[in-house]
């Protein structure tokens, strides 16, 4: 990683678990990025961001998907979850998932998360979420959107953007 991002924690799942939380999340950074390499214990699921607890319909979504042969897009408001990729169940594959959180601890702008997924089968995936509230981010929840847990070995690394 260029020298601008500095690690902030990485959690490396021992055992399958059904969340993964990020807390006490310091304002001292510009912008986050959220790297998810996940597997789903089953099927194919989207990886499902909550931040500061907010559980409320506070979050949108536009979203790109393309596979080689066929394209996707669509939007949606008033969600329960912003977007943080895609995990799958096939044996040894873990997806690569990147997400931005620009601006996370302005307490004046609602916060803008841009999540980027591919996969060795050729999928891709780009989303823009937003979180309608102005808080400062300081925790970050992941989940499976279908209920599944994160198998052994799904590793979670969060990186601060120092200002420039």
């Amino acid at each position: 990683m260029p020298s601008t991002y500095e690690p902030i924690a990485t959690q490396t799942l021992g055992s399958a678990a059904s969340s993964v939380t990020f807390s006490s999340i310091t304002g001292t950074y510009t912008d986050l990025v959220l790297i998810v390499t996940p597997q789903s214990s089953s099927g194919t699921a989207s990886v499902d961001i909550q931040l500061n607890g907010d559980t409320g319909t506070n979050y949108s979504l536009t979203f790109l998907y393309g596979d080689g042969s066929s394209a996707a897009s669509g939007l949606a408001s008033n969600n329960a979850v912003a977007n943080g990729g895609t995990a799958v169940s096939t044996a040894s594959t873990f997806l690569i998932n990147t997400v931005q959180i620009m601006n996370y601890s302005n307490t004046t702008t609602y916060k803008s998360l841009l999540t980027r997924a591919n996969n060795t089968a050729g999928n891709v995936l780009t989303s823009v979420s937003m979180w309608r509230n102005t808080a400062a981010v300081t925790s970050i929840l992941l989940k499976l959107s279908t209920g599944a847990n994160f198998t052994t070995g799904s590793t979670f690394t969060l990186y601060g953007i120092k200002a420039a």
